[in-house]
């Protein structure tokens, strides 16, 4: 499985709870789409999973700066999935850009603490939303699993484990 975080917005624990803590620790790997905000956050990511691919945001500090890229890119379930915090603009069309420049699959990203799932353009999009800072939405995460032939199911999952918004992201062709 690979769980999808955002936007912790801490600045000495992980704020790790429910569901969300434990999809976490049963994880394959970890993407966090930044704002963590200190170097002990991320720290505490870091020993709650098993592999951290992160990336930093706009709201963190020079210690997380300096120990994570702006972006990555890495493949899971024989998709190719670009990572960021946000890109200039916002919106479809610069995270849709950013993936196309990366030959993504998916683009995951974070910033607006607003979960969602859109598979309607060229690249599929993806923001798990913020499991500790939800700003009027649901506190959330994403939960991927591999499927036989290939691609993922999804779904978007609240801190208390209800799911609410389940999706599948085919094979690459």
């Amino acid at each position: 499985m690979l769980t999808v975080v955002s936007d912790t917005h801490s600045t000495s624990s992980h704020r790790l709870t429910g569901r969300t803590l434990d999809a976490v620790r049963e994880a394959e790997s970890v993407v966090h789409l930044g704002d963590f905000m200190r170097g002990e956050v991320l720290d505490a990511f870091e020993d709650e999973s098993s592999r951290l691919l992160g990336v930093y945001g706009n709201n963190d500090d020079a210690d997380v700066r300096d120990r994570l890229p702006e972006a990555r890119t890495f493949t899971f379930a024989g998709l190719t999935f670009a990572a960021t915090h946000t890109r200039r603009g916002g919106g479809r069309m610069p995270l849709s850009m950013f993936g196309r420049e990366r030959d993504a699959d998916v683009v995951l990203f974070g910033h607006s603490h607003r979960p969602t799932f859109d598979a309607s353009g060229e690249v599929t999009l993806l923001n798990p939303g913020s499991h500790a800072q939800p700003r009027g939405h649901r506190a959330a995460h994403a939960e991927l699993e591999e499927m036989t032939d290939g691609g993922v199911t999804g779904r978007l999952v609240t801190v208390e484990g209800d799911t609410f918004e389940t999706f599948t992201i085919p094979p690459a062709e």
